[in-house]
């Protein structure tokens, strides 16, 4: 049984770090850095579809966590920047996946750089062992809690 102390610190640092990635102000922090311009609300659409892949609607919904109304009106948008490429399912026709063009597939590895400027900075003093603890420990975290609410 873990202590109820770390369970609630576990549970603070990650609040934390929910607000602090959600702020607008850092996602323009971001997109500057990348020498992007795009509505905050569609860059990470954009960036779920380059590093998962080719999505549905339901699908990317899910992936950020907003409803399929707002995904579509989302994916329109990116859709008339020329940014996203959106298809019948072969699987299924009344399913159309989004995936990155070539332009789209740009501003994603702009801002994956960037991501990689902007956190290099800040773990400059981290051991390559420590960064590579954490990025384990918060794997194995993400993949637990998905696992624990795929059961419901």
């Amino acid at each position: 049984m873990h202590h109820t102390r770390d369970i609630d610190e576990l549970a603070k640092a990650v609040i934390d770090l929910m607000g602090f990635l959600n702020s607008p102000q850092r996602d323009d922090v971001l997109l500057k850095e990348a020498g992007v311009s795009l509505d905050r609300a569609l860059f990470p659409l954009l960036v779920r579809l380059g590093t998962r892949g080719p999505l549905s609607v339901a699908g990317l919904a899910d992936q950020v966590g907003r409803d399929h109304t707002t995904i579509s009106r989302q994916l329109s948008k990116l859709e008339r920047l020329g940014l996203i490429s959106r298809l019948e399912s072969e699987a299924d026709r009344r399913v159309r996946t989004a995936s990155l063009t070539p332009a789209g597939a740009e501003i994603v590895q702009a801002i994956t750089a960037a991501r990689r400027r902007l956190l290099s900075g800040v773990l400059t003093d981290w051991s390559a062992a420590d960064l590579a603890n954490l990025a384990s420990l918060n794997r194995r975290f993400v993949d637990a809690l998905a696992a624990a609410t795929q059961a419901d």
